[in-house]
């Protein structure tokens, strides 16, 4: 079917009726903004400039979307749930994003962070229309800027989330009957079960063991302050690991393979721009190596591009090349620093994020991909992934390799 883009503050369709290659339709809510210092806090009604106010209605199902969006950038400033069920009879969904609101309105509380504008666009990805218009079903990128002042600091943060949405005709408008939202950092690239990450493991042992550097004579380099000692290091440039975050943290560089679940293959070509060498070994189940897909396969070691195998690699002691060490807490990290996630608490870590940036109070902000996010609190709590089981795993990459 076309697909159609509709423009907020006009009521205009356009149907594109070219399929291949151009963009999915977009509907987007206007900003909503909050009173200055000293406020109450309560949003204001969105206005858009310059456009008369009986044109920003669109027809049918597109106007639910509308409104949706709408009280969802809403609730993206005020952390409490706008009033939603007009729009949405998902009791389920309903409870699940009351939740994550709450615990978020408290986290933000207990940081004294003040969103100060929200920004929520959604393009239409995929839609499915049923031949009488009573059931529709589309697929729906949400997309997230939000202002964020924090002790007299300014910084943006933006996510793009995605949900499926269910929309049914009743009495002559149309609510949407159920949200599934689309929880990519949960999905690992391969399953990963203990039995397989043993000999994994087990491999980056030897391998550590192989690469240890033979013993050498004593000498006093005081004695010969001009002689030069061992190989000059790489240096580990943390300002262009986190730059190439910011670079492509919404898009995939056309120089690497873009897999369905990218999270880890987007960080380790982070480390791999900030100069942390490769350990090509040849091994999938060893090093931390890519090069590419030629020949009718993929050469890349799973370190490479899944959470639960660069977790493991980066545990183990290494020479020469890649190698980090586990801090305690998140605000030990540095810039191009590394935090992995286990969702579950099971010691199946299914997600990456890199550090690019810091809050007022020096915590991570941080970068990823598959769910592109872009300075984002390191915690995710704002993500559905999130449980109260989760682990976290932080690496502070080596300076020097």
């Amino acid at each position: 079917m076309p697909r159609s883009r509709v423009r907020p503050g006009t009521g205009k369709t356009v149907t594109n009726k070219s399929a291949a290659g151009k963009p999915p339709g977009r509907v987007s809510a206007p900003p909503v903004r909050l009173h200055g210092a000293g406020s109450s806090g309560s949003a204001m009604l969105a206005q858009v400039s310059g456009e008369p106010p009986d044109t920003a209605k669109s027809e049918g199902w597109k106007a639910a979307i509308h409104r949706y969006v709408k009280l969802y950038n809403q609730a993206e400033i005020d952390r409490y749930a706008a009033p939603f069920d007009a729009v949405i009879s998902d009791g389920d969904h309903l409870y699940r994003f009351g939740q994550r609101l709450g615990r978020l309105r408290e986290q933000e509380l207990l940081r004294g962070i003040l969103p100060s504008r929200s920004e929520t666009s959604a393009e239409l990805l995929r839609i499915s229309e049923s031949g009488t218009l009573s059931e529709v079903c589309v697929l729906i990128e949400l997309r997230v800027k939000r202002t964020i002042e924090h002790r007299g600091r300014t910084y943006l943060e933006e996510r793009f989330d995605r949900e499926r949405l269910w929309l049914a005709a009743e009495d002559g408008d149309y609510v949407i009957s159920r949200v599934e939202p689309i929880v990519s950092e949960r999905r690992p690239r391969f399953s990963s079960s203990h039995s397989s990450h043993a000999g994994e493991f087990a491999d980056e042992q030897a391998l550590a063991a192989e690469s240890k550097p033979q013993s050498i004579p004593y000498i006093n380099y005081d004695v010969l302050p001009f002689f030069k000692h061992g190989r000059a290091g790489i240096r580990y440039r943390r300002d262009l690991a986190a730059a190439y975050a910011d670079r492509w943290w919404n898009e995939p560089n056309p120089a690497y393979e873009n897999f369905e679940v990218n999270c880890t293959n987007f960080i380790s070509q982070c480390l791999f721009a900030g100069n942390a060498p490769m350990n090509y070994t040849g091994k999938r189940a060893s090093g931390w190596w890519y090069r590419g897909y030629s020949g009718g396969r993929e050469n890349w070691s799973y370190s490479w591009a899944v959470a639960n195998a660069l977790q493991h690699y980066l545990s183990v002691p290494h020479n020469g090349v890649l190698r980090a060490t586990v801090v305690e807490s998140a605000d030990q990290l540095a810039l191009g620093d590394v935090i992995i996630y286990d969702w579950g608490g099971d010691n199946r870590y299914q997600h990456s994020t890199v550090v690019t940036a810091f809050d007022a109070a020096g915590m991570p902000l941080v970068n990823a991909n598959t769910v592109p996010s872009r300075h984002r609190y390191w915690d995710y709590q704002d993500s559905y992934a999130w449980t109260e089981n989760t682990k976290y795993r932080f690496f502070h990459i080596a300076d020097e390799f």
